[in-house]
């Protein structure tokens, strides 16, 4: 739409009424005859929904201003997106290829720190989100002697820590993992592109409103369709964890310096999932997470539904055995369903010298006892 059109539409209000028509055409992924159908599952997805809306509002409306970027939380504890890693804070700011920015702050004593420069979105027609540049402390990071630390954005190469971005770049997403939430000091950091003092943002131009509306809605449409389309090509294999498909991860965003595996579990109430680790390489971290069938993480805050390399029990023999099901048989690696009979899975391994490809099995709970 031409920004003539995009003007008029804020002025007859037809730039809401398609914002509303869109949001409501995404009840349809709810909807789908292959998801379950039962209440539960249904209030759930439209839980998702709404916290879909409110992440591409941040995205979106609030903190859409290139100019003067911002970082922002686009899923967390109650917003949540394509099997959001409970061990991550995820940060995101939104930029223009075209221009430099600055990140600055403190590195924290998080376990990895990683930052990948995304071109494309959700909300775009092929839903294409990929990595162009990527750094991380996998690979090393110069941090300052005081805990300090600085990143420059651009096409260009610049000494000390760089991040390639390309034109067409619009975000940049940082990812903080811990080992131990409660025992680790998380980065923090702060963005500005490199400009001329005295500049203030702009006052809201109305065919700005009306293309972020349209992106907005487009952008819960999209995401949706997206990840319920990933949740169905996992139902021909219930309780396996077979590897992802990994160039398709990192087309939705994924870390290159991550190996994923995704499935889908259905298990009757006294039935568990055991999962078997038969050996754990040198890694920078490695989890296992519960999620419901939308692909968002189970509460994290309050139910235990993942476990990493640092709170893992392990064998004597380096081996690790976790265990899903509704119950707990007593199992120092027991992950509770949280009354979900049918879900899905995502397991990664982060930085990894070696891919262990992890084992599965249907088990009576009973039985572990």
């Amino acid at each position: 739409m031409s920004d003539q059109d995009l003007i008029r539409s804020v002025e007859d209000g037809s730039a809401w009424d398609t914002f509303c028509d869109t949001l409501k055409a995404s009840g349809k992924q709810i909807m789908r005859p292959e998801a379950p159908g039962d209440a539960f599952t249904r209030a759930e997805g439209w839980r998702y929904l709404t916290r879909l809306t409110r992440i591409a509002l941040d995205m979106f409306m609030e903190c859409n201003d290139r100019d003067f970027p911002t970082f922002y939380r686009p899923s967390h504890e109650t917003a949540k997106i394509g099997a959001d890693n409970p061990d991550n804070l995820y940060e995101r700011a939104e930029i223009n290829g075209q221009h430099d920015y600055r990140i600055t702050g403190t590195r924290g004593t998080v376990a990895y720190l990683g930052l990948i420069a995304i071109a494309g979105g959700y909300e775009d027609e092929d839903a294409n989100m990929r990595s162009v540049g990527s750094i991380d402390t996998h690979g090393g990071l110069q941090v300052n002697d005081d805990g300090t630390i600085e990143f420059i954005l651009s096409r260009e190469p610049k000494p000390g820590n760089w991040l390639k971005i390309t034109e067409d770049t619009v975000a940049v997403l940082v990812r903080q993992t811990f080992l131990d939430r409660k025992g680790e000091q998380p980065a923090d950091l702060k963005i500005e592109r490199i400009r001329e003092e005295g500049e203030v943002p702009a006052p809201l131009a109305p065919e700005q409103l009306a293309e972020n509306l349209l992106k907005t809605a487009g952008f819960v449409q999209g995401t949706a369709t997206l990840f319920a389309d990933w949740a169905q090509s996992f139902l021909d294999k219930p309780n396996e964890l077979p590897p992802a498909d990994q160039a398709y991860c990192q087309k939705l965003g994924g870390d290159p310096n991550i190996f994923y595996y995704h499935s889908y579990y259905d298990l009757a109430e006294d039935e568990s999932l055991v999962i078997e680790l038969p050996k754990v390489p040198a890694c920078d971290n490695w989890n296992l997470q519960v999620d419901n069938y939308w692909m968002e993480s189970l509460d994290y805050r309050y139910l235990k539904i993942h476990v990493n390399k640092h709170t893992a029990h392990y064998n004597d023999d380096g081996s690790v055995q976790i265990v899903i099901g509704e119950h707990n048989p007593g199992h120092p690696n027991w992950l509770t369903t949280a009354g979900h009979r049918q879900g899905t899975l995502a397991f990664r391994w982060i930085g990894a010298d070696e891919i262990i490809h992890p084992t599965t099995r249907v088990v009576k709970t009973d039985s572990l006892k």
